[in-house]
């Protein structure tokens, strides 16, 4: 599959590159690998969800293991449920690909991850954390959390079990954070050198209003594009241990420019905040975790026979996937004003993306003919 196919059909499905691609995937292991699998689907027997979750169990067998799998579950697909097709999945590929299901095995260690879900926080200000741990580290961290539980609970705490082990974690990371915070500095006169605490930035907005109490409000972070209660914006900023920084307002309509082709620092976080993601079609990827493009290239002519400027109407920001199809295949974009980007597909469709919302502006517009221009 050509690396930037399903960029073309994502446009046309209103779905983001991932999805488009994912769905290809599972289709082409469905219509060629799960033959009988498939038939069921077109049969209505099998829900497709179901047949999609197959699909995706199966991309890591052998065509043999694949078929394995599909005769198998050809007369009971929509019966069994997801960790019964795991099973089988997994029965497939030691019996037909030994030294798969070993090296699978093997890097089962490297898959090990914890993960606090901080894109999910919403506005009661709590987030959900999860994890894959080695058994031996999963019950030093049970034991950890179950012990300081106790230790708040014998304190006075009248929380209930559960919300004194949520609060056993923060202080358990609190207090590790807190050992660089005094270290002996290795001289003769063993004094000690105090460190400052590990800065934890969050951009934070919030209006007049809320900040002199004269509405409750909300607040909204950047960082997990969600919104919190103003009170517990305030309960942060009254932790002792917390710096809370100020930063100057920045006019979101303002132009900004420069003959340099770096982009500085207030210029790039005026374009944060006027769009809060990857400027491409549907994706949502923030757009601080984005590169930074020039919409007329910097070092190339536009249509006027200059190059394009480092300013603010010619900034964009896009994800590493995006910016190189846009360096690299036929889909080109306009800037139209602050936080609207008109795109152009290869093969003709037109979209509008204006601050994180896409919409579907026309598959060939009236009066346009031949291939659209490049940038």
């Amino acid at each position: 599959m050509a690396e930037f196919a399903p960029m073309e059909l994502c446009a046309a499905l209103d779905i983001s590159t991932d999805s488009a691609r994912g769905l290809m995937a599972d289709a082409l292991e469905l219509a060629h690998r799960l033959k009988r699998t498939w038939r069921l689907v077109q049969a209505g027997k099998v829900p497709l969800w179901k047949a999609r979750r197959l699909a995706q169990l199966t991309h890591k067998l052998s065509l043999d293991g694949a078929t394995y799998v599909d005769r198998q579950l050809a007369a009971v697909a929509g019966k069994v449920g997801l960790v019964t097709l795991a099973r089988l999945v997994d029965e497939a590929q030691a019996m037909f690909d030994p030294n798969a299901a070993e090296k699978a095995r093997l890097a089962a260690a490297e898959s090990r991850r914890f993960n606090v879900h901080t894109e999910g926080a919403n506005h009661d200000g709590t987030i959900h954390v999860e994890g894959d741990l080695d058994l031996a580290d999963a019950l030093d961290l049970e034991a950890a959390i179950a012990q300081r539980a106790e230790e708040l609970r014998q304190l006075g705490s009248i929380e209930s079990l559960d919300v004194r082990r949520s609060i056993a974690a923060g202080d358990i990371a609190r207090r590790c954070l807190g050992l660089d915070q005094a270290i002996e500095d290795g001289s003769a006169s063993g004094t000690t050198s105090v460190v400052k605490p590990r800065r934890v930035v969050i951009h934070v907005h919030l209006s007049a209003a809320a900040i002199s109490r004269d509405e409750a409000g909300v607040a909204h972070v950047d960082e997990t594009r969600s919104v919190i209660s103003t009170d517990q914006v305030r309960d942060w900023c009254g932790n002792p241990d917390t710096e809370v920084v100020i930063k100057p307002i920045i006019d979101l309509d303002d132009h900004h420019h420069t003959d340099a082709y770096a982009i500085p620092d207030r210029m790039a976080e005026q374009l944060h905040l006027t769009q809060p993601s990857c400027a491409f079609p549907w994706c949502d990827r923030p757009s601080r975790r984005c590169d930074t493009d020039h919409v007329t290239a910097h070092d190339k002519s536009g249509s006027d026979g200059k190059a394009g400027p480092t300013c603010s109407c010619n900034l964009a920001p896009l994800c590493r996937r995006h910016h190189r199809a846009k360096t690299h295949t036929a889909w080109t974009y306009d800037k139209t004003d602050t936080a609207t980007y008109l795109w152009r597909s290869p093969h003709g469709l037109h979209l509008a993306k204006h601050r994180g919302e896409t919409r579907l502006v026309t598959a060939h517009p009236p009066g346009v003919t031949g291939s659209p221009r490049r940038r």
